[in-house]
């Protein structure tokens, strides 16, 4: 039977030439053959020259996404075990520091809709698009047969699955179910994650850097960190040695987790105070209260362009209440998770945020997401971590 082909209208081929993996609705010329979502298509120019194939979205704006620029490679079973198989291979080096990782990124691994994150002996899968849900069972047989995997697990909950028309999907794909908390291990320091309830896919490790850096600057310092979720940043300060951590967050279970994890790592609770992270600085503020290191991350604010003007306002608001209270010589690590905020505009914001402040802040380290979570070139996309290190004068 002959694959169905998506054929473009005239000159809509120069971004696959650039190695782009979207196709969006408008480029569409005609469709040869039929195809249904989430099925494998041929990608041609309208001359008919191929481009490679892809996985067909017909009622989504982004109509395909590409799985493979070469035109005579297959996308079967054996397809998704060589990809997983080579993105596995590229973080094995981080075993040196941790048994958690990201596994597989998307679009940067060349599997759109993909995630898979590893905590230990637990694996977690999102699948994002109907391309990515057609070959979940392919998919899953790979993961599971990875060394020392003790279960796969489901986190297709995502806003993203929802916008494609796909219904939630959460439990286990294969093995056992995993237990309450997961411990894992990052630099020497022992966390807890919560596969099955926590956000994202249990834990934030694009951050690992970041936490490294924010560590290797801890010790004696009194630090506060700002929307804290579990307080990872605030284990591993305490680990390191941080004189004391306030840790700030508006979910008490989030808090409660931070609380287990410290216990359970042998290391102070610090302080966590369940409250609105914009209230409490403000509260801080006039307290004219002085930390000596502060982390600010906060969620996605502006998930599309045309949230940022109202994002670029909040994030100026909280830096500038976090740059008020920073004691002289003590630092800020900033961070937004925003795509669409450019690091260019995050730095001006906050110098903004400075300026307003009548502060004077150097920048020592530019921050960004963990090598497990790789910009790819012809998909700036994948690129929405963004932080600097900040140094008060």
């Amino acid at each position: 039977m002959d694959e169905p082909i998506l054929v473009l209208q005239p000159g809509r081929e120069r971004s696959l030439q650039r190695r782009h993996p979207w196709v969006f609705s408008g480029a569409l010329g005609r469709m040869q053959g039929r195809a249904g979502s989430g099925d494998t298509v041929v990608l041609a120019s309208a001359d008919g020259t191929p481009f490679g194939r892809a996985s067909y979205h017909p009622k989504a704006s982004i109509l395909a996404r590409v799985w493979t620029f070469d035109p005579d490679e297959r996308v079967d079973g054996a397809f998704f075990a060589r990809r997983i198989a080579a993105a596995v291979a590229r973080r094995a080096h981080l075993a040196a520091r941790t048994d958690a990782a990201r596994l597989v990124f998307g679009e940067s691994d060349g599997l759109p809709g993909v995630v898979v994150d590893r905590y230990g002996g637990w694996v977690v899968v999102q699948l994002g698009t109907p391309g990515a849900d057609r070959w979940r069972r392919e998919i899953v047989e790979v993961l599971a047969a990875l060394p020392g995997v003790h279960g796969v697990y489901e986190r297709s909950d995502t806003d993203a699955r929802e916008r494609e028309g796909l219904a939630t999907r959460v439990g286990v794909l294969a093995g056992a179910e995993p237990p309450e908390r997961v411990e894992i291990v990052e630099d020497g320091c022992r966390h807890l994650v919560d596969v099955r309830h926590g956000q994202k896919t249990g834990w934030y490790l694009d951050q690992r850097d970041n936490r490294a850096a924010v560590a290797r600057e801890a010790a004696g310092r009194r630090m506060l960190e700002v929307f804290s979720y579990s307080g990872a940043f605030g284990t591993a300060a305490l680990a390191a040695g941080a004189a004391d951590v306030v840790s700030v967050d508006s979910s008490g279970p989030a808090l409660a987790l931070a609380a287990e994890e410290r216990r359970h790592a042998g290391l102070p609770t610090g302080t966590l105070v369940e409250a609105d992270a914009f209230k409490d600085l403000r509260q801080r503020r006039d307290a004219h209260e002085r930390y000596d290191l502060i982390v600010v991350d906060p969620p996605k604010l502006a998930p599309r362009e045309s949230y940022l003007e109202r994002a670029s306002r909040a994030y100026k608001d909280i830096n500038w209440l976090a740059i008020r209270l920073l004691a002289p010589g003590g630092l800020l690590a900033t961070f937004s998770c925003s795509a669409a905020m450019s690091a260019e505009l995050f730095q001006k914001i906050l110098f903004g945020a400075a300026t307003d402040a009548r502060r004077d802040l150097q920048i020592v380290q530019r921050l960004g997401p963990a090598p497990d979570h790789p910009v790819l070139l012809s998909f700036p996309e994948s690129d929405y971590l963004t932080g600097l290190l900040l140094r008060a004068l």
